[in-house]
């Protein structure tokens, strides 16, 4: 029960994960801001506007597509359980 009660106390954050072990999510993480950043260089206003809406649609997709994976995953991994208690 002590995963539980971590989450219940709320020293667990589900939506939170640390990356910063993996070298090919910083790598990626950078490259994507230097592309960021030349690109709005080269953008006038009206144009970096609409550069921004897309980014935000972008990260809500992102955010929905992680918060559907959870989901799913914690689903599987309680049917998993349920069959591993079942064939007891």
């Amino acid at each position: 029960m002590k995963v539980l009660e971590e989450l219940w106390y709320g020293n667990i954050e589900p939506v939170e994960y640390d990356a910063s072990p993996c070298e090919e999510y910083k790598d990626l993480m950078q490259l994507i801001a230097r592309n960021k950043e030349k690109l709005l260089a080269t953008m006038a206003e009206d144009q970096k506007d609409l550069f921004s809406r897309y980014v935000d649609c972008v990260q809500e997709l992102q955010e929905l597509s992680e918060r559907l994976l959870f989901r799913n995953s914690f689903k599987l991994g309680a049917r998993m359980i349920v069959e591993v208690m079942s064939d007891s």
